[in-house]
């Protein structure tokens, strides 16, 4: 029996991948090179890409401000660090049995030569002969969901989907099978700027104003714009902290964090509960903001009817809290 897409695709589907599409290795051309899947193997013909629906459900503790952990264990690092993986894995299994090697890429690696911005980490490693990245390369997996045809990046360069809007996680395969592509999703399909990830971002994370542009050379240079992203202001507000520089500490609030963060003290936000940050759950699951910016994005794109995966009732019904430190 060959391989084929739909053979394949049926099999993902099996193994709990929500959404599947391909993507061929083409439309990675002009990709940095710490990024680029070929650096990887060198052979590959296709990438796979799968989403992993976040509950609705895992959401709705922290909505009401009661259960802050479910989100960050089972809509965070549950699929990032066990579902995911097992599914990847599995499906790599089945391709490597008709004779094609696959790489089963669950999440970004944590030794990734290259930080949240995408800067070289400073004597951390070096290529092993010229032309080769420093170990280890990172393939962004939102930029391989677009490429793939599995979703658009919004605004707030998130991916959106036409199942779940921003609610899904993203796991790859790399492989050697040469399988029938996918079209991708043009930009603009979901995303229409209403602006309510930057609204409600408690860290002010996302610029309203400016933007960031990726070319990808195989689609005629197609040009896809988000918001200009602070990668610090996100990483503190994630833990459910706010920046305060150690001079304008009058000691009023309690240490969020115990040690200085990107030279800042840190103290609790509106949106966190917790005096003290509480512990990560699994590797980064410590995501006491519970995602806002995805949220006001799903409540939008429900609210207009769009999205396949539909509910009952409204996720949000009542004015959100915040915490009056």
């Amino acid at each position: 029996m060959e391989l084929t897409s739909e053979i394949l695709k049926e099999k993902a589907k099996s193994l709990g991948a929500d959404r599947v599409a391909i993507g061929n290795i083409e439309r990675w051309k002009g990709a940095p090179i710490q990024m680029d899947p070929k650096q990887i193997m060198p052979n590959a013909k296709s990438i796979i890409a799968m989403a992993f629906r976040i509950m609705r459900g895992s959401l709705r503790g922290i909505e009401e401000g009661t259960f802050f952990s479910n989100y960050s264990s089972m809509g965070y690092g549950g699929l990032t660090y066990l579902y995911i993986p097992m599914v990847v894995i599995n499906l790599s299994k089945f391709i490597e049995d008709f004779g094609y090697e696959a790489i089963p890429y669950g999440h970004q690696s944590d030794w990734r030569a290259i930080d949240n911005e995408g800067n070289l980490r400073e004597n951390y490693s070096k290529p092993v002969a010229p032309g080769k990245a420093h170990p280890d390369v990172m393939v962004h997996l939102r930029i391989a969901g677009f490429l793939a045809g599995l979703g658009e990046i919004g605004y707030s360069k998130l991916l959106l989907t036409p199942e779940f809007g921003p609610r899904q996680r993203i796991g790859i395969v790399i492989t050697e099978a040469t399988l029938e592509p996918d079209p991708i999703i043009e930009p603009g399909t979901l995303c229409d700027r209403c602006m309510a990830c930057v609204k409600e971002c408690p860290g002010n994370a996302i610029n309203p104003e400016e933007t960031l542009k990726v070319v990808f050379p195989y689609f005629g240079n197609l040009e896809v714009e988000g918001g200009k992203f602070d990668c610090k202001a996100c990483d503190i507000a994630f833990r459910g902290g706010r920046p305060v520089k150690p001079e304008d500490d009058d000691g009023s609030l309690p240490d969020y964090i115990d040690q200085l963060l990107y030279g800042y003290k840190i103290k609790p936000n509106y949106i966190t509960p917790f005096y003290k940050k509480p512990r990560n759950l699994y590797n980064v699951g410590q995501a006491i903001c519970g995602a806002r910016c995805m949220r006001a994005c799903m409540i939008h794109l429900e609210k207009k009817g769009i999205l396949e995966n539909k509910f009952k009732e409204p996720f949000r019904k009542q004015r959100p809290w915040r915490v009056e430190w």
